[in-house]
């Protein structure tokens, strides 16, 4: 009897649990929630790209913004709060991520946008100078707060002051939306284009 009352509960929670969206995005093994929290509000996963050079690879990133695109310009024009996330896929220095990020953000920003944001670029380099070796399976968050800035966190601690303008976490964000990426499909798939 109890269980002829049960099937029918049964087949409807199945039915709306088939339903419903996936709840993660898997890049390389490496899952990305749907929804992350920033500044109080509730940011969606605009893409996810893994950077790899043939088998090898360095690391799984993921783009959270308050409004999806598939434009980099108009997240680049959006103020609220935005996330990067990035798990590492291999040990490395942070001296050596550090220095391919302030090498990346060269190529992909114009001498007036580097010149905007010398201060907050060294500033990051010695937050990456300080945090030594880092491991696979590390978790770094670059995320922008409007009133506070840029805020680097590893592992959900901070670390660093946050850096204040935005002109600076739009010069990182140019990195994989710039004209120039290190790997040309990581820009396409981190605004959630279908290939």
């Amino acid at each position: 009897m109890t269980a002829r009352i049960f099937r029918p509960f049964i087949a409807f929670a199945s039915a709306v649990a088939l339903a419903l969206p996936a709840t993660a995005l898997e890049v390389g093994g490496v899952r990305f929630d749907d929804v992350q929290t920033v500044a109080g509000k509730t940011l969606q996963l605009n893409g996810a790209a893994m950077r790899q050079i043939l088998v090898i690879k360095f690391f799984a990133i993921g783009l959270y913004v308050e409004k999806k695109s598939t434009n980099a310009a108009d997240i680049l024009a959006a103020t609220g709060p935005r996330r990067v996330q990035i798990h590492l896929q291999r040990e490395t220095s942070s001296d050596e991520l550090g220095q391919a990020f302030v090498t990346a953000m060269n190529k992909n920003n114009s001498k007036e946008e580097k010149g905007k944001v010398v201060a907050q670029t060294t500033a990051f380099g010695e937050i990456f100078a300080n945090l030594g070796t880092l491991k696979k399976g590390d978790v770094m968050t670059l995320d922008w707060v409007p009133g506070k800035g840029t805020v680097a966190s590893l592992n959900g601690k901070p670390i660093g002051e946050p850096l204040p303008d935005i002109a600076f976490h739009n010069a990182v964000l140019r990195i994989w939306l710039g004209d120039a990426p290190a790997q040309a499909n990581m820009k396409p798939a981190l605004l959630g284009e279908k290939g």
